[in-house]
This record gives structure tokens, sequence and C-alpha cells, in this order.
């Protein structure tokens, strides 16, 4: 499923979304991917300062891609 992610909280969603379908408590996905609990946990509440590195560190571990796609913001 793709999904648009303009803020934080839409990677949240994605990536809380991901780790319920998995069925990982919030200390187990933590684990997996290498972060804090409190980290995780500020992450799928879209805390708006999560570091880069660590939330497309987590997204790789739980199995979610990240693209980038140019857009003409000239026409918009």
């Amino acid at each position: 499923m793709k999904n648009k992610a303009v803020t934080v909280a839409d990677i949240g969603i994605a990536v809380r979304r991901k780790r319920k379908e998995d069925g990982l408590t919030l200390a187990d996905a933590a684990a997996l991917c290498g972060v804090g609990y409190r980290f995780l946990s500020d992450l799928e509440n879209g805390k708006a300062t999560a570091q880069m590195g660590k939330v497309l560190k987590v997204m790789t571990a739980l199995g979610l891609d990240v693209y980038i796609e140019a857009r003409n913001w000239l026409n918009e």
C-alpha cells in the first residue's frame, strides 16, 4: 500500500500500522529496530523533531520503503 507522507505524523501512522500488522509490541519493535522505546513512541505519535537517520532506520527495519519523487513546484 502506498501512502503519501507530508508530515512526521503521517510517517508515524505508517510505522504504527506496520508494527501492529506484524504483531509487534512497541518494546519489541524498538529492540528490533535498534532504537529506544521512547524514540519509537515519539515517532509513532508524530513528534516533529525525530532524527531523520533514526526514522529511516526504523522504516527499513520494519520493511517500509521510502521513495523520493520530484514534482514541479512551479505548477502547484
